[in-house]
């Protein structure tokens, strides 16, 4: 159960790779996803998030920052497409082989 936890740490704890560049402190916007359903269960955003989304890219009434918004019942996330990374850094490392 998810509940309690902030939709970054749900992902990361099921697998599920979400950016998040400064570490889940609000002080980026690469946790930034869309709610599709469910929003009304989710804790509301705060004064800094709000600040932070301002500078997110393709921002939505449906955005929010994966890293700040605590999950209270079922939701249904998308990460937009411009936050995929898809190479990530640990692409990048010589393989021990």
């Amino acid at each position: 159960m998810a509940a309690g936890k902030t939709i970054l740490e749900a992902a990361l704890e099921n697998h599920v790779h979400l950016e998040h560049a400064c570490g889940g402190n609000c002080a980026c916007t690469t946790c930034h996803v869309y709610i599709r359903e469910g929003m009304q269960n989710l804790t509301e955003m705060q004064d800094d998030e709000a600040d932070r989304m301002d500078t997110a890219t393709g921002i939505t009434l449906q955005s929010r920052l994966g890293c700040q918004c605590k999950i209270r019942g079922d939701v249904v996330v998308e990460v937009p497409l411009h936050n995929v990374n898809i190479v990530s850094e640990s692409d990048l490392l010589p393989k021990n082989d």
